[in-house]
């Protein structure tokens, strides 16, 4: 049986497929709003440790068509540790469709447009990203960087065929810059679209909740239910990506699920939340 280090976090469409943890924590670690891997520091695990890990996980899953490489970012590993890793997943699982990992902007804008391709070639082909914010006021308040990293990023990633899972957080500008990080949001997933697009709903960690609210540098005043949805809506009729985005809101944080391709499905998606009659209760939200 593997053993994880835990807290082991994945992204929900990951939840039916093998983990491999190929690093402990998350090199970043300063986003203002996650609590995700305060308790443990970054590091690379051994690639011998790994490759083991891989071998036993063979043993007892050998069907597994996917794997999600763990924890915080693992996709800043150096390529040639991941070439190795993806080599072994491809030796011992026949089936190997996908191998996936967390990774950052940096992480993305670090590799060479040879190092992704080859990455891809070995089916390390998706990465999910938390975009989080088109607005730089934004990005600021919560240490993520800038809008035009995010930007070089998802540039990156479209210009070597990466396939990228991006994430924005819905209320993360309150009620007073709520306009400005949606339609900021808007025009920066509408230049450079993912091929996948998910919502989150803000929910501050206790441990993590006063570091957010004094680095905002201003009284946070918390959206409800019906300025959430108004952000959503917003969202959805801004968007205007040159290439189709598959969008969900079906993370367990979010007051409202869809599902749907924009900007194709625009329509039908705004008719779904101009008539929502019942939200996900406040206690089954969550991280």
């Amino acid at each position: 049986m593997i053993h994880y280090d835990f807290p082991l976090w994945r992204p929900p469409s990951e939840g039916d497929n093998l983990i491999i943890q190929a690093t402990l924590g998350c090199r970043y670690n300063h986003c203002s709003f996650c609590s995700m891997y305060k308790e443990k520091g970054y590091q690379a695990r051994p690639l011998e440790a790994v490759l083991a890990d891989i071998d036993q996980a063979a043993r007892e899953w050998p069907a597994a068509r996917r794997v999600f490489l763990a924890d915080g970012d693992a996709y800043n590993l150096p390529s040639d540790t991941l070439l190795a890793i993806a080599d072994r997943l491809k030796q011992r699982f026949p089936a190997l469709q996908r191998i996936s990992a967390y990774a950052t902007p940096f992480n993305i804008l670090a590799k060479t447009p040879g190092e992704i391709a080859a990455l891809k070639a070995a089916r390390l082909g998706l990465v999910y990203l938390g975009v989080e914010s088109g607005a730089d006021r934004m990005l600021k308040a919560i240490a993520k960087g800038s809008a035009k990293q995010m930007e070089a990023a998802l540039a990156r990633a479209r210009e070597t065929g990466l396939k990228v899972s991006a994430t924005v957080i819905l209320g993360l500008g309150g009620q007073t810059h709520w306009r400005e990080h949606i339609e900021a949001t808007a025009e920066l997933i509408s230049r450079q679209p993912p091929t996948y697009l998910s919502t989150l709903q803000l929910v501050l960690d206790p441990a993590v909740a006063p570091g957010f609210l004094d680095r905002f540098g201003e009284p946070f005043l918390w959206q409800d239910d019906r300025g959430i949805l108004q952000e959503l809506r917003l969202l959805i009729e801004r968007l205007t990506p040159s290439a189709p985005v598959i969008f969900r809101s079906n993370h367990a944080s979010n007051a409202l699920a869809l599902a749907g391709t924009l900007p194709k499905d625009r329509d039908k998606l705004l008719a779904e939340i101009d008539g929502a009659h019942s939200l996900r209760p406040r206690w089954l939200r969550g991280l």
